[in-house]
């Protein structure tokens, strides 16, 4: 530190640092002020009106809907999503044997992993457009036409996937969840590609099964993944608003009658729509503060101790 290290790495973090606080943290901080301001969005002349926005928020029957929302999300999104992935992940790997009895993938198991990470490559935009055409209630169709050809369904009656107020929410899952397994399968094939195959081998010598192996072996080494793919997925279950609004009817999404709306819809059209901008940017905030409470959560949560081998 005598001969000047200091100033050598201040000198490489100055600008990145500078850039984060400029366009990262000033927005932020902007954003609060803003808050606490009666800011109509088209000009930059406004009224201090303190916490009344956040006052407002929490009487506001359309928005608390759609905290419920994000939070149903929030909890049946990662569950699932990384329940099919983690099952996928461990058949790809160690749900088969070799042919000298070793512990090997299924048969296939290399064409799986590509088929499986399709849905990763298109955006969700795309995904919208696609599911928007599978769940069409017109006679046209994907679903309602096989369950049609089923006779499950009376084809002058067909289901109302996205505007069915007990159905939508489910129909968005199963979209969000069919675009996320294949990244995390391969997120958890790499890290139980570096799980040596002796440890399975020892358990299939001692009788362990699949189910055994997956519970005692495959898991506890995953855990710092699985912990990683929980953030990321409850990030994604707190936001959904492109699917949101390009899937479901009304102004930027949210229909039937506000029983898809999420916190990121009913910001935006108080926003864009109703000049609201400073309501809009008290609910920005109150989403910031709920994503971080939900990471820091989820993190102390699912701390365990580290497991070598």
């Amino acid at each position: 530190m005598r001969k000047g290290q200091y100033r050598f790495v201040a000198g490489f973090l100055f600008a990145p640092v500078a850039l984060y606080v400029t366009f990262v943290i000033w927005p932020y901080i902007q954003t609060f002020g803003y808050s606490l301001t009666d800011w109509k969005g088209q000009s930059q002349t406004f009224d201090f009106v303190g916490l009344d926005n956040y006052k407002a928020l929490f009487q506001d029957d359309v928005f608390m809907g759609a905290i419920w929302h994000n939070i149903l999300f929030l909890i049946f999104i990662p569950v699932i999503t990384i329940l099919i992935a983690l099952f996928f992940a461990f058949m790809l790997n160690a749900g088969g044997r070799g042919r000298s009895g070793g512990v090997s993938g299924v048969a296939g198991s290399k064409y799986y992993r590509v088929v499986y990470f399709f849905p990763q490559v298109l955006s969700l935009a795309i995904m919208a457009v696609l599911f928007g055409a599978v769940y069409r209630s017109d006679g046209g169709g994907m679903l309602n036409g096989l369950l049609i050809k089923l006779g499950l369904v009376d084809k002058n009656s067909p289901v109302e996937w996205l505007n069915e107020p007990n159905i939508v929410l489910w129909a968005l899952l199963v979209v969000v969840v069919w675009h996320g397994v294949g990244f995390y399968l391969v997120l958890f094939s790499a890290a139980m590609q570096s799980i040596p195959k002796d440890i399975y081998e020892a358990a299939l010598i001692d009788g362990a099964g699949r189910s055994q192996s997956f519970f005692r072996i495959t898991l506890p080494l995953l855990w710092d993944s699985v912990q990683t793919a929980w953030v990321y997925l409850g990030i994604a279950a707190m936001d959904m608003f492109i699917l949101v609004s390009t899937m479901t009817s009304g102004d930027f999404g949210g229909g039937p009658d506000h029983h898809s709306e999420v916190m990121a819809t009913v910001m935006m059209r108080n926003f864009q729509l109703y000049g609201r901008s400073g309501y809009a940017c008290a609910m920005g905030v109150v989403m910031l503060v709920l994503t971080l409470i939900v990471s820091v959560f989820t993190l102390r949560a699912t701390r365990r101790e580290r497991i070598e081998f």
